[in-house]
């Protein structure tokens, strides 16, 4: 059986430090919904979701130190992104497309969601963008494919944490520690679908 996630995912880092990946999935098997994966400068990794139904499936799949439950907001304004969720306030831009946006656009549709050629990809991504992985294990036996279809560019953001400005935007440096793989780590707004496998 497999779970299919239609959305897309901005990631990006502060010159403090904190580094934010947002996943906002219009259509999912939870209905849609936005949550929030922050890492902070030292290390400790929270998920901020909008309902227990969220967090118990991000969970299952991600590690965290901390689960903050509460709304999770999502604007979108023409090729602006805004979310305040708990402690965190975080808008940005979305800029034109990456060089690899260009290539992922080339490949066909089905193509695009298809696991083996998703596999096949793992390869080369982890060569070209390190701390990316299209593959890997979503825990409890299951296994999770990242379908890339687009990327875009973060032009600007502001960042505030617990009401202190966080600056940005920055590079998602060291790589996110929540799953498998990172966010890349140029600031990017990612248009992908993910497929969870269950066995």
């Amino acid at each position: 059986m497999i779970d299919r996630f239609d959305g897309v995912i901005s990631g990006l880092g502060t010159p403090a430090g904190l580094r934010v990946v947002v996943g906002h999935w219009p259509r999912s098997p939870l209905g849609s919904f936005t949550d929030v994966m922050v890492e902070r400068p030292d290390g400790h990794r929270l998920l901020l979701a909008p309902s227990e139904p969220v967090a118990e499936f991000v969970t299952a799949t991600y590690t965290f130190d901390e689960v903050v439950l509460g709304p999770v907001d999502h604007v979108e304004r023409g090729n602006r992104r805004q979310v305040t969720a708990g402690p965190l306030e975080c808008a940005w831009t979305v800029g034109g497309r990456a060089a690899l946006g260009l290539l992922l656009r080339a490949v066909p549709g089905p193509l695009q969601t298809n696991r083996r050629w998703v596999a096949a990809l793992d390869v080369v991504a982890r060569l070209v963008l390190p701390g990316v992985r299209t593959v890997g294990s979503a825990g409890q036996g299951r296994r999770e494919y990242y379908c890339a279809r687009d990327l875009h560019r973060i032009t600007d953001a502001v960042v505030r944490w617990e009401g202190v400005d966080q600056g940005g935007p920055a590079r998602v440096e060291p790589p996110v520690r929540f799953g498998f793989g990172s966010t890349p780590a140029a600031p990017g707004h990612t248009r992908i679908t993910t497929l969870v496998e269950r066995r």
